[in-house]
């Protein structure tokens, strides 16, 4: 049977894209798998966990640690623990605004937990009234971890229809265009506080980016980063 998983760093990072169905399009979501300081495993970005899912991640060591990065980003988060009761439930602050009935541990903060500090780096994009997320570090493979910040969907991007091309290509002109997600585009308030977010992320020596929804970035991250964050940061 073929793995729901694809590793992506050896016996560090891994990722499992699932279909999503949102505003009446259809595309791809990410969960990413990460190894933590002590060998146990993060749920980032958490997707519903199947038998044969909660199978394979078993497989790799215990899950410690699932975390929902994002207000938009959370939907999974009670699939995931009910797989694995004993994980700690991390949230983005901005969830509390959309429900308060999902049960947490931790909320995320602009500093990485002493739990994984030595695998990741993390800083809190704000300045949008619409869309939040904290971004995440993986130091020793320098690769850049989002969800929305950075979609990056065009014509080599598998499951795609034509709402979303139309939406992504006339619309918001993003199609084979790396770009932050629509509602980041349209919910910039406070563009300094943003710039000064994205301006530290830029500091991290990335060279690869996973991102939640679209085709991983693994040439000219940085470069792409700073275009896809042109309006923030110039404007």
């Amino acid at each position: 049977m073929k793995s729901l998983l694809i590793e992506y760093v050896e016996d560090e990072i891994w990722i499992v894209s699932y279909p999503v169905h949102y505003s009446g399009i259809h595309f791809d979501a990410r969960m990413t798998i990460i190894r933590v300081d002590d060998g146990s495993l993060m749920l980032h970005s958490p997707c519903e966990i199947s038998p044969e899912l909660a199978e394979e991640i078993n497989c790799l060591g215990p899950v410690s640690v699932i975390v929902a990065p994002s207000n938009f980003h959370y939907l999974h988060v009670e699939s995931a623990r009910s797989v694995f009761p004993s994980a700690k439930i991390w949230l983005h602050r901005g969830i509390f605004e959309k429900t308060t009935e999902l049960a947490y541990d931790h909320i995320l903060c602009n500093a990485p937990h002493e739990s994984w500090e030595n695998t990741l780096d993390q800083i809190e994009i704000t300045g949008n009234r619409i869309m939040n997320e904290v971004a995440f570090y993986h130091i020793a493979s320098q690769t850049l971890i989002l969800v929305d910040a950075i979609e990056n969907i065009g014509d080599k991007t598998p499951h795609t229809g034509p709402g979303l091309k139309f939406w992504w290509k006339w619309v918001f002109h993003m199609w084979n265009k790396p770009k932050p997600a629509p509602e980041y585009q349209l919910g910039w308030k406070d563009k300094a506080a943003a710039r000064r977010c994205l301006e530290q992320i830029l500091e991290w020596d990335f060279n690869k980016i996973i991102l939640a929804h679209g085709d991983l970035i693994e040439n000219n991250a940085r470069e792409i980063a700073k275009q896809a964050w042109d309006s923030p940061l110039n404007h």
